[in-house]
């Protein structure tokens, strides 16, 4: 009885140890060829990537990309302890445009086992073997380096949870070439109207013609800005950059107005402390509304 009991109690650890012994660790390392362009207002981008498998015995994963779909896969290397691909890849990744023009945005590659779970089969990144060509040129982003990680994905509805490998490639804006196009045109009409209280009380409609049409030319860049970018439920930065505008331009107008109305009123003295007080103090506190700006949103 002994020794059949002492057989039922070895089997029945077996059965509970089984699971634990038969999860297999598959090393990932993943070498990036070449990327496609990326689509703002999509997230979607092509890539073109080397991705191989490495496992103690019988490597036989059957994975798929959960932001998209192959476009080709050759097997180069089938052997029982390592499978080597070369894969084309139509993907796509969550776009955030809150920093815009100063974005960052994540390039991923995204795979996981289609059947078997973390407890069968878990990833691990080979970071040893993993990188990106040098010879890659992404026109209009900086490439900031490259993410390697693995995770765990659960799917609360079904009750599973499978490992997932992540490659993410880091790109940003040529910040340069952002304020050339977006806040230079932008800050050169804020120093046309800002200019305009140099001019004399008696130039108060031509210096009003001036700020009005600098309000217009604002309205129109902000609509052509906003053309380069999906709509979205939120500010990005360059729209607060042209609230700002909108709200120099609008104290502008009111300023003027407001001279203009004491003109015609014949209040002369009046007229002159206003724009005594307004002469120069616009030139100092305009850019430094700015500066600030540019040091709490950018």
């Amino acid at each position: 009885m002994r020794g059949k009991f002492g057989i039922f109690s070895i089997f029945m650890v077996f059965l509970l140890v089984a699971p634990i012994v038969c999860a297999q660790d598959v090393g990932v390392g993943l070498y990036v060829l070449n990327l496609g362009k990326f689509d703002v207002a999509t997230g979607s981008f092509t890539v073109d990537f080397y991705i191989d498998f490495k496992c103690e015995s019988n490597c036989s994963p059957d994975f798929e990309f959960l932001n998209g779909r192959a476009a080709s896969v050759d097997k180069i290397i089938d052997l029982p302890n390592e499978k080597f691909y070369r894969i084309q890849a139509n993907l796509n990744s969550p776009v955030n445009l809150m920093g815009f023009p100063f974005d960052k945005q994540k390039m991923q590659i995204i795979i996981e086992d289609k059947r078997k779970q973390v407890d069968e089969i878990s990833f691990v990144p080979l970071e040893d073997e993993s990188g990106m060509d040098d010879s890659i040129a992404f026109t209009g982003w900086n490439i900031d380096g490259v993410n390697i990680e693995s995770k765990e994905h659960n799917y609360d509805i079904y009750g599973e949870t499978y490992s997932q490998y992540v490659y993410s490639v880091n790109i940003s804006r040529i910040g340069i070439n952002s304020f050339f196009k977006i806040f230079l045109p932008v800050i050169f009409i804020i120093l046309i109207v800002v200019l305009t209280f140099v001019m004399d009380p008696d130039k108060i409609i031509t210096r009003l013609t001036m700020t009005s049409s600098g309000l217009i030319a604002a309205v129109m860049f902000h609509i052509s800005m906003g053309n380069q970018i999906p709509p979205v439920g939120y500010l990005t930065v360059a729209d607060k950059f042209m609230i700002l505008t909108y709200f120099v331009i609008l104290v502008s107008v009111i300023l003027n107005i407001v001279l203009l109305e004491l003109t015609e009123l014949k209040k002369h003295d009046l007229v002159e402390k206003v724009h005594r007080a307004t002469e120069y103090s616009m030139l100092i506190v305009v850019p430094i509304l700015y500066i600030l700006f540019f040091i709490f949103f950018v």
